[in-house]
């Protein structure tokens, strides 16, 4: 993909070749559904354990959570805290820098909502489509 920015950039900055890797090094990163899924249940929820997020997540693979939170906490969005007690217990909290993130991809579901109808009638248009073809 092919990343060519606005003319004068966003908000008027001038184009930076570094600044349009990071972005989509950023996108690449966090714009899956897994993580996104993740990232809103934090955000929502706060403080959750490993088994609650997956609860409220609901249909992602153990093996999945895993892999998005150790992602996450790599990518410092998500602490991860261990309480000494025997069975250990395990938290999982946003970042600063995490919750800075959801906020800025609200705008997304802001702007879905807004759309849902046209977004809706287009996938069933799409859908048709891809029937009459097959």
């Amino acid at each position: 993909m092919v990343f060519e920015p606005l003319q004068g950039g966003a908000g008027g900055h001038q184009p930076r070749p570094e600044l349009d890797a990071l972005v989509l090094d950023v996108l690449d990163r966090v714009a899956d559904k897994w993580t996104m899924c993740v990232l809103e249940v934090l955000h929502q929820h706060g403080v959750q354990r490993f088994t609650r997020v997956g609860e409220l997540v609901r249909t992602i693979s153990q093996r999945m959570l895993t892999k998005t939170l150790r992602q996450l906490e790599a990518d410092g969005l998500v602490l991860r805290t261990v309480h000494p007690e025997v069975p250990p217990r395990v938290e999982y909290q946003l970042t600063e820098m995490g919750a800075s993130l959801c906020a800025a991809f609200c705008s997304l579901w802001v702007w879905a909502e807004r759309h849902e109808p046209e977004l809706r009638q287009h996938k069933l248009a799409r859908a048709g489509a891809t029937v009459e073809r097959g």
